[in-house]
């Protein structure tokens, strides 16, 4: 019971964070760096290592206590509780698990496209390029966050 709890607090802290994260760097970062607000890299290299991070690690936390939940809630067969293949909620995980996978991808390639050009001592370009790799995964951040709160609340049931 404990571990359950544990698994998804851990789950909803760390799915939080790395929404947040992706949400800010889209929304406020990129679009200023686009627009000249920064006279120098060091800010866009110091934020673009912290994001990879709290993605990375965020990554981890939320494969394994998402693994852990999906053991523990779901079956593959419907024996003992909802199906991960046959009920709409076991179908809702399967679909945050793409979703989790592509917004990992999308992160770790707008942030490679930042870093890249920042290294070139460029601004601009750099934030351009990534702005909409950052976009998209801020997107899926908050579909997943949607979908987590639906599974979460049983509002998947009211729909």
């Amino acid at each position: 019971m404990v571990v359950d709890i544990t698994a998804r607090l851990l789950h909803l802290v760390f799915a939080g964070i790395w929404a947040g994260a992706v949400v800010y760097v889209a929304v406020a970062v990129l679009p200023l760096a686009r627009d000249g607000a920064f006279n120098t890299t060091h800010p866009l290299e110091v934020l673009s290592a912290k994001v990879t991070t709290i993605s990375r690690v965020s990554a981890f936390v939320l494969l394994v206590t998402g693994g852990h939940l999906a053991g523990v809630l779901y079956t593959f067969d419907g024996d003992g509780g909802p199906s991960l293949f046959t009920t709409t909620q076991g179908q809702l995980v399967i679909l945050m698990v793409v979703l989790w996978l592509a917004l990992a991808a999308l992160v770790e390639i707008g942030a490679s496209r930042l870093e890249s050009g920042l290294n070139g001592k460029k601004l601009r370009e750099p934030a351009q390029r990534s702005l909409p790799f950052f976009q998209a995964a801020a997107v899926m951040a908050v579909i997943l966050l949607l979908i987590g709160g639906l599974l979460t609340t049983g509002g998947i049931h009211a729909i």
